[in-house]
């Protein structure tokens, strides 16, 4: 069994003194690095991991801008003038008592005071004002003239998370609807939000997942198809599913899901479960299922996610079905490993894959979406560092950055319902399996986040994989790739950049409705799905992103199908079923799935 590389040396302290110009050979000694890094993980675990060098650049370039463009202070003293006006003019036609609108006189409006009990004063004068003021607070980082892009970015965040904290729907004493609620039910509300409360810390002291999940546990509620384990290592099992037609596609399918969350979200409930409908469909489907890294797995690196994962995964599937290519399929991370696992393959000249299926993964991280916000160089010391002290990145940390992207959907309004409401939000698969979170080791991350998102090695040509770098351009192997319309993690945009990185003559991408989880578990049939799909050889002419988007007519329904009869199109004639596992080839079946891994918390 390989082993696990060595610990790297941390990206930036390799550097001493003696490299900087006139400096003399005075290197820092190691105590020294030591209680620096010491001092940083400390400091992002007050901050939430949130780099107050970051944040205090951003707005301290925002302040010396806008100081130097008068007419812009100008501009937004005005516009505070006007709004503190209309405020006035708003609360004194408001005080004569009958219902008024907050949005009265205009256009839109925030969708949270749309209610009748808004129209009442005063809480229409409190709603017109936080509209007021948060319009105009989103301002502040328009139009600064050399205003760094990222430092405004970084601005316009912190505004956001102040105007989702402070509106007043948040509060129970300034907002009408949870007042009436709260008088309906004579303050049971609040006892039993007390009671959640309570329970939910208590949960989470005890490490438990909320309440509800219990039903979803892997293996009774979720990750139901049947198959075995025929492979386990010090990173991985390998699930091979039973076959659940008669004959099957000769090439059967590798899933690679992602290790920043369980692989069971490919195999939800059976009517959205990836896995039944692929093995309906008569494929042979292997799945790789991810051990949830222990502080002692530190040092485990890309290097081994490829080795002791990816091509250990594919040798088996090549043992247990002999002579038959593999359609590789690799979802998120997942999928971004699958890419420089195809290119390393190819610059091996192993031909042994039949196609490249790629979920909401990105290649080229020069746009990654909103998590651009996290990655810079004072916020990748802070990770770091905590990340080197506790040897793994708790999930609850990477979690959290998730939902400051969307902080009124996912902290602020489930606490209102939760905790003032009283009333718990129905437990369903997909959001048992999202709180059902996993670890990243120390090494892996960092290489990750420096190497991708930081350096952006793999779409430039510069990743290595075993000390020497692949490049894209030698993956030829027929390619179908999925965005979807409002991924916060992978944006589409992002993800379509592979088209100009591959070398496949025959390329598919196609673009479906949802966000980055919802949007792929969309299950056969979606009512209110639609997807975008076209096809073309390199020899035609690339379309950008948004040429790509127009001329592209959608159709109506679930990607799925679209899916599997491409892969039909690229599989050969039906063949008997392979047995699980072949024990001759030191691959013997052994635990049911959904194996152990999975169920580590």
């Amino acid at each position: 069994m390989a082993e696990p590389n060595p610990s790297p040396s941390v990206p930036g302290t390799e550097r001493s003194l003696a490299s900087l110009p006139g400096a003399t050979a005075l290197p820092r000694a190691p105590t020294a690095e030591a209680i620096d890094q010491a001092f940083r993980a400390a400091l992002g675990k007050m901050t939430g991991g949130l780099s107050p060098t970051a944040f205090g650049a951003a707005w301290a370039d925002w302040a010396m801008k806008l100081a130097a463009n008068p007419a812009r202070v100008k501009e937004l003293q005005n516009d505070a003038f006007a709004r503190a006006a209309d405020n006035l003019e708003f609360a004194s036609r408001a005080a004569a008592g009958k219902p008024l609108s907050p949005t009265d006189g205009r256009e839109g409006g925030d969708a949270r005071f749309a209610g009748d009990a808004w129209q009442q004063f005063p809480f229409n004068v409190l709603a017109r004002g936080f509209e007021n003021g948060a319009a105009w607070m989103r301002e502040l980082p328009q139009g600064v003239p050399g205003l760094d892009p990222y430092h405004a970015d970084l601005v316009e965040f912190t505004v956001r998370q102040w105007l989702d904290a402070l509106s007043p729907t948040n509060f129970l004493t300034t907002n009408p609807e949870l007042l009436e609620l709260t008088r309906a039910e004579g303050g049971q509300n609040l006892l039993r939000g007390a009671q959640n409360l309570i329970e939910d810390m208590a949960r989470l002291v005890q490490k438990q997942g909320p309440k509800g999940t219990e039903p979803f546990e892997p293996g009774k509620g979720t990750a139901l198809s049947k198959g075995k384990v025929v492979l386990k290592n010090a990173l991985i099992e390998l699930i091979q599913y039973s076959p659940t037609t008669a004959t099957v596609h000769a090439e059967p399918i590798l899933v690679v899901p992602a290790w920043i969350m369980k692989y069971y979200v490919l195999d939800l409930s059976p009517k959205n479960s990836l896995v039944k409908y692929l093995t309906d469909q008569g494929h042979t489907v292997f799945m790789i299922s991810w051990k949830n890294p222990e502080p002692s797995d530190r040092d485990f690196a890309m290097d081994d996610y490829l080795n002791l994962g990816f091509r250990a995964a594919l040798d088996a599937v090549s043992a247990i079905v002999p002579e038959q290519k593999i359609h590789a399929t690799g979802y998120c991370i997942g999928g971004t490993l699958t890419a420089i696992g195809a290119a390393a393959l190819a610059r091996e000249g192993d031909t042994r894959l039949a196609s490249m299926t790629l979920l909401a993964a990105q290649t080229d991280f020069s746009e990654p979406g909103e998590l651009a916000l996290f990655i810079n160089p004072s916020q990748l010391a802070l990770l770091e560092a905590q990340m080197y002290q506790e040897g793994v990145l708790d999930s609850r940390q990477m979690g959290g950055a998730f939902q400051m992207l969307r902080p009124r959907d996912l902290i602020w309004q489930p606490m209102l319902q939760s905790y003032v409401k009283g009333n718990r939000e129905p437990m369903i698969d997909l959001m048992a399996w999202n709180a059902d979170g996993t670890r990243m080791p120390y090494k892996m991350h960092t290489e990750y986040l420096y190497r991708l998102y930081m350096d952006n090695e793999l779409a430039t040509g510069r990743f290595p994989v075993g000390g020497e770098p692949v490049n894209l351009k030698d993956v030829t192997a027929p390619a179908f790739i999925v965005g979807t319309e409002t991924d916060h993690v992978a944006p589409w945009k992002s993800v379509y950049k592979i088209d100009a990185l591959v070398g496949s003559e025959d390329f598919t991408f196609l673009l479906t409705s949802g966000g980055h989880n919802a949007g792929i578990i969309s299950g056969a049939v979606h009512p209110k799905r639609k997807h975008r799909v076209r096809t073309r050889v390199k020899s035609e002419r690339h379309l950008s992103a948004e040429e790509w988007c127009a001329t592209t007519v959608p159709t109506p329904g679930s990607w799925w199908p679209t899916w599997a009869k491409w892969l039909a199109a690229h599989s050969g004639p039906h063949v008997a079923p392979p047995a699980l596992g072949a024990p001759d080839a030191g691959f013997p079946p052994g635990a049911d799935a959904p194996g152990e891994y999975v169920l580590a918390r």
